[in-house]
């Protein structure tokens, strides 16, 4: 269904605490706390990676290069981007999506996947699956996506229209 940015920006205000306590549900620290973080997009955006979900972008401290956009250059090990996601049904109805979660780890972790975690926190608490750990299989389109941007830290960037 097609909704303007405001509409956008009202059912992402409505749904967050929604969300946000379902991913919480994960038992994935970062999930429960990436709300706390800074928010880069100044509102939900669609994204066709993401099944085309609106979709917001956060990072934790430690990953504030990704506010410099394709300036970041290597973000340090600890940094954690994740973007929540939510969808409008044919009917205005909002459905909460997955919280897609990158984890920047030492050096050396995974050079098939540019050192970065991928994980998937469904709208259920459940975790899909996470890079190197359970279910790390179905998270190779994840790095296969962002190994595209071998330029830019396999960092993907929201449109410019959405930034901070």
């Amino acid at each position: 269904m097609e909704i303007t940015d405001a509409e956008a920006r009202a059912a992402y205000d409505c749904a967050r605490p929604e969300m946000a306590a379902a991913y919480a549900r994960s038992g994935v620290a970062d999930a429960a706390r990436y709300t706390e973080w800074t928010r880069y997009a100044t509102g939900p955006y669609e994204s066709a990676t993401h099944g085309g979900r609106r979709v917001v972008n956060w990072a934790n401290a430690t990953g504030a290069a990704y506010g410099r956009y394709e300036k970041a250059g290597v973000l340090p090990p600890g940094s954690v981007l994740a973007k929540d996601s939510f969808s409008v049904d044919a009917k205005g109805r909002v459905g909460i999506g997955p919280l897609f979660m990158m984890t920047k780890m030492d050096p050396g972790w995974n050079a098939g996947t540019m050192d970065w975690q991928y994980r998937m926190v469904m709208a259920d608490g459940s975790v899909f699956g996470t890079t190197g750990g359970r279910g790390s299989a179905k998270m190779t389109f994840c790095a296969d996506c962002h190994n595209a941007m071998a330029d830019h830290d396999a960092l993907w960037f929201l449109p410019e229209a959405y930034r901070r």
